[in-house]
């Protein structure tokens, strides 16, 4: 039955790729469709509000101007917005105002699609926050690497030296995508029970006939978004293992495919751009083959149960349920697990702190990738990138100039490849030395030894793969985190972003180069071999010392 409730969510997600996908293509491609009746007036409105009249082509540096520009003026009115909560409306539990260093991280966690929190949602902002702030750059991070993907995708595939109109696609994002989404899914969370209301706090009578406050509030709608935009940030600070914001099976099933579904979806739209939808399901493919095999692995690994209690004779046929909802139980915690750091967005049914060592391994091992199906847009730029270098690779072994998607891989383009793939482990590895070495760092480990060391590596590894889970048992609040993490975030997001945009502008400007008999093809089940294989062995030269360090060493320590 647990076998069957993993296999029943991946079918659901395999089917739902094709639909999205070329919704998603109809949504992006600048053609006339049938949507234009209904969002083109909105549309229009938009952009006559916003003075956006004149929508001319972008190079890709100005493509990425406009982003980094729109991305900056959020950041600060949301800063504001935290820093003043206190003195705004729809405050009704009267939250105070959010420290500096704090406000700071927030607002740098949820515009760079992190959601990494450092305080506890229920009593850390109020309801206007929650609403003007965090569901607003829910929507906006979200839509922000969605149009990276697409460029990234026209970059490729088109015979123009333009990425599109950043501002169009980033409102039709919005209109035509994640609100229609959020609606929906908002809809169907609030049929089963999820909470929407403004109403403050409820107090309720305890059997000790005490009184005790039960958080409340627009739960539902900002679980929609959450998980659609890969988002993560939970309006409780226990996340989706709060009853209120996922409160049965069901639910948790819609969250998973809700987080899984665009990343996934994108794939098949790579496909409808390039005009060869075997494209689309190679890169679908090699994304699937390591999902299931690191979910084999935290499944497995949860099921068999702490090793150290097993040696003690301590019935283990449940597994280790430390740290898990029964609601749920092993199959679909380890689902989710993998789901949510597959998609790097950081929601939690269970607490990844209390995982066994090499289940705890799976969702570290993912964001280190951060190209296991990936955030909404990244994660489908991210393994296009280890498809150019695969490309790359395989032609200096032929002994022929590389060619993908009909243009030539050449030094331009490989620098900038490198420049993403190096800057992943060294905001990773370099940060978390630092915090060793400094006290700091060290007085917020809550646990000695290598989980300790885990702690400290998952917490920076979250950060730069803008995922925002974490080992709870961390001490994260303090000026040192608040600032280190923030700074990770923000070259988690941007370096890669930037680097990978000046290859798909560099792509565009080129001559297209027809196929011939010497083309080595990217479609075939041979390339999904190699771009899995590509994947695994960067990821091995770069993180396995670090992960031999924590969750491996402690493994080994909990079979003595």
């Amino acid at each position: 039955m647990a076998i069957l409730q993993l296999v029943a969510v991946i079918v659901i997600l395999v089917f739902l790729v094709k639909p999205l996908g070329a919704y998603i293509f109809h949504v992006f491609s600048n053609e006339p469709n049938r949507t234009d009746k209904i969002f083109g007036p909105i549309e229009r409105l938009i952009y006559g509000l916003t003075g956006l009249k004149n929508r001319a082509e972008m190079s890709w540096k100005r493509y990425t101007l406009s982003l980094i520009l729109t991305n900056v003026i959020l950041v600060a009115v949301s800063y504001l917005i935290l820093r003043i909560q206190k003195w705004l409306p729809i405050n009704p539990n009267g939250i105070d105002n959010m420290e500096s260093t704090l406000s700071f991280n927030t607002v740098i966690s949820f515009m760079t699609n992190t959601n990494l929190q450092h305080y506890s949602g229920e009593t850390g902002l109020s309801y206007f926050s929650q609403m003007a702030v965090i569901m607003m750059m829910m929507f906006t991070s979200a839509a922000s690497g969605i149009v990276v993907a697409i460029a990234f995708i026209r970059g490729l595939t088109s015979k123009g030296k333009t990425l599109g109109n950043f501002f169009t696609d980033f409102v039709k994002a919005h209109t035509r995508l994640l609100i229609p989404m959020a609606i929906i899914v908002t809809l169907a969370l609030v049929a089963l029970k999820v909470p929407q209301t403004l109403s403050p706090t409820v107090q309720a009578t305890t059997l000790e006939g005490g009184t005790q406050q039960i958080a409340i509030g627009p739960v539902a709608s900002l679980e929609s978004i959450k998980h659609l935009g890969t988002n993560g940030g939970g309006f409780m600070g226990v996340n989706s293992s709060h009853p209120f914001e996922n409160p049965n099976p069901l639910t948790n099933v819609i969250e998973m495919l809700s987080m899984w579904c665009i990343p996934a979806a994108l794939t098949y739209t790579f496909g409808r751009f390039a005009r060869n939808q075997k494209q689309g399901w190679v890169i679908f493919s090699a994304m699937l083959i390591l999902f299931v095999s690191f979910l084999s692995i935290v499944y497995t690994s949860e099921l068999r149960g702490n090793p150290a209690l097993n040696a003690l004779g301590i019935d283990a046929s449940q597994g280790n349920m430390e740290g898990k909802e029964v609601r749920f139980g092993i199959a679909q915690s380890a689902l989710f697990t993998a789901v949510t750091t597959a998609a790097t967005t950081g929601s939690v049914n269970n607490m990844h702190d209390t995982l066994t060592p090499l289940g705890g391994l799976v969702p570290l091992a993912q964001m280190m990738l951060n190209c296991v199906f990936g955030g909404d847009g990244v994660g489908l730029v991210n393994m296009l990138m280890y498809a150019i270098l695969g490309v790359f690779l395989c032609g200096l072994m032929v002994g022929r100039t590389p060619e993908f998607m009909g243009r030539k891989i050449e030094a331009r383009e490989m620098k900038l490849v490198a420049i993403a793939i190096l800057a992943h482990p060294l905001i990773i590895l370099a940060p978390t030395a630092i915090a060793f070495l400094t006290d700091l760092g060290k007085g917020a480990i809550s646990n000695p030894g290598f989980h300790g060391i885990s702690q400290v590596l998952y917490e920076y590894t979250s950060s730069a793969a803008n995922n925002g889970s974490g080992f709870e048992g961390l001490a994260d609040n303090t000026t040192f985190w608040n600032v280190s993490t923030g700074l990770v975030m923000l070259f988690g997001r941007y370096v890669s972003i930037v680097a990978l945009l000046g290859v798909a502008g560099s792509l565009a400007a080129k001559q297209w180069v027809p196929e011939t008999i010497g083309t080595f093809r990217t479609d075939t089940k041979l390339f999904t071999g190699i771009l899995v294989g590509i994947v695994l062995i960067i990821g091995a030269l770069t993180f396995l010392p670090a992960l031999v360090l924590g969750p491996i060493a402690e493994h080994l320590t909990l079979l003595k």
